[in-house]
């Protein structure tokens, strides 16, 4: 597994629908890229003045994330590690 460090965190982006609300099938060109994925690891946070500021997510959050970090394949999964600023919000 991949243990991220300061706030770094580690996320698993979901599939794109492949139907519309309609009921539309979608070809692959037609799909929209997928925007939402799901928190995997969290680091322990950032550091400012020598405390340490907590981090917003947890594992297991469903979050909506902008295209930035680094894409890793691990075990045959592809994950992308991004800083946590790079998490837009939490869906509830």
């Amino acid at each position: 597994m991949i243990k991220p460090l300061n706030d770094n965190v580690v996320i698993k982006m979901v599939e794109a629908e492949e139907k519309t609300a309609g009921g539309i099938i979608l070809t692959g060109t037609a799909k929209e890229q997928p925007e939402i994925a799901e928190v995997v690891e969290v680091g322990p946070g950032k550091t400012v003045d020598g405390k340490l500021i907590p981090m917003d997510v947890v594992k297991g959050d469903k979050v909506i994330c902008s295209y930035t970090g680094k894409k890793v394949k691990l075990d045959g999964e592809e994950y992308r590690i991004v800083s946590q600023d790079d998490i837009l919000a939490k869906i509830l």
